[in-house]
């Protein structure tokens, strides 16, 4: 496509990035582009304005997603645009926030119509299911297609599930399968191009735990999701509450479908170190497993008792060759991997 008939960043933006998503509410004040809950200005303007709701404090995160650094750049449009924004849901699922609003800035090598749609298609797709309304956002040239999106959320005061909440005598659980996104992976780089696969969909179109970490927010004593591997994010979790842990490697949940890929044991592995599950890890009190498990199952959820936070540190009762996935960390085509989210090379 030439220049002359590029379109410009105002334009590709109102092809397609000024879509509805399904309103809460409608109001005369404003136009059917920002006729959503809490969006008093949306986009069109220098910055959006937004209110969040009474008695709830705002969670914002932000991530950036890079071709070939965080997903394959021969991956479909549409699944990059559903992954970009579910890495991005994760973050509020794991403190137990209400999705609102997000912005997107886009960066596009050249400009594909075709491939804007699609992947305005699958983002615009995971919003509705989400009810999260763009409010805005940028698109400009560069040499490498990079996406990077903010999502706000509210969550009630004293209600968000956090880091440092575990406790010692707390069961540690988690709500899916575990390497199921590792073996994915592992398959698309051995050739595996149907996005349908189930391990392929499991890397290529992660489904955030929102409503299931909203349903249980108030009966867990902390937590967060899975995207850098079982082993590095209860690191995480047992660093900032000052405690430890001791699992139980026969009650990690591995998808059938990874165990006949990669054997039990690689398998177990991939569930340690291989990162992007984003599933919830979760630390609570053993009075309220039952609560917590019914809460889970209505939404057609699961929960798995997988070990005990103790009083001291350190993690016990595995064994791993491997490591967390960690950014940045890239220096021939098996470590590249780490960046796609997996600790394991194949």
């Amino acid at each position: 496509m030439s220049d002359a008939a590029t379109p410009g960043e105002f334009e590709l933006i109102r092809r397609y990035f000024m879509q509805d998503v399904e309103p809460a509410c409608r109001s005369d004040q404003v136009s059917p582009h920002q006729a959503r809950a809490g969006v008093v200005l949306g986009q069109g303007d220098d910055c959006a304005l937004l209110a969040p709701s009474p008695g709830c404090r705002l969670a914002v995160s932000v991530d950036t997603s890079l071709a070939d650094v965080h997903f394959p750049r021969d991956a479909s449009a549409e699944a990059i645009g559903h992954r970009a924004l579910a890495v991005n849901l994760s973050d509020l699922a794991a403190m137990g926030a209400r999705p609102r609003w997000f912005v997107l800035a886009l960066t596009l090598p050249d400009v594909d119509e075709q491939w804007l749609e699609g992947f305005a298609r699958g983002l615009y797709g995971l919003a509705r299911e989400h009810d999260i309304a763009l409010v805005g956002g940028d698109i400009t040239r560069g040499r490498e297609l990079s996406i990077t999106i903010t999502v706000h959320g509210d969550v009630p005061d004293d209600s968000a599930i956090t880091r440092h909440g575990a406790r010692p005598g707390d069961l540690l659980a988690v709500t899916g399968v575990l390497g199921s996104a590792h073996g994915g992976l592992r398959a698309w780089f051995d050739g595996q191009r149907d996005e349908h696969h189930p391990l392929v969909k499991a890397y290529l179109r992660p489904a955030p735990r929102v409503g299931e970490a909203m349903s249980i927010r108030h009966l867990v004593s902390g937590g967060l999701d899975i995207s850098d591997g079982l082993l590095a994010d209860l690191g995480h979790l047992c660093a900032r509450s000052g405690v430890g842990a001791c699992l139980e490697a026969g009650a990690i949940p591995l998808d059938q479908a990874l165990v006949e890929l990669l054997g039990a044991q690689e398998a177990l592995e991939a569930a340690l170190n291989g990162g992007d599950d984003y599933e919830l890890l979760l630390a609570l009190a053993p009075v309220q497993e039952d609560a917590v498990r019914r809460a889970l199952e209505t939404l057609g959820g699961e929960l798995h008792v997988i070990g005990r936070v103790t009083a001291e540190p350190g993690i016990t009762g595995i064994v791993s060759t491997g490591r967390g996935w960690q950014h940045f960390h890239a220096q021939d085509h098996h470590d590249a991997e780490e960046h796609h989210g997996t600790g394991a090379s194949p």
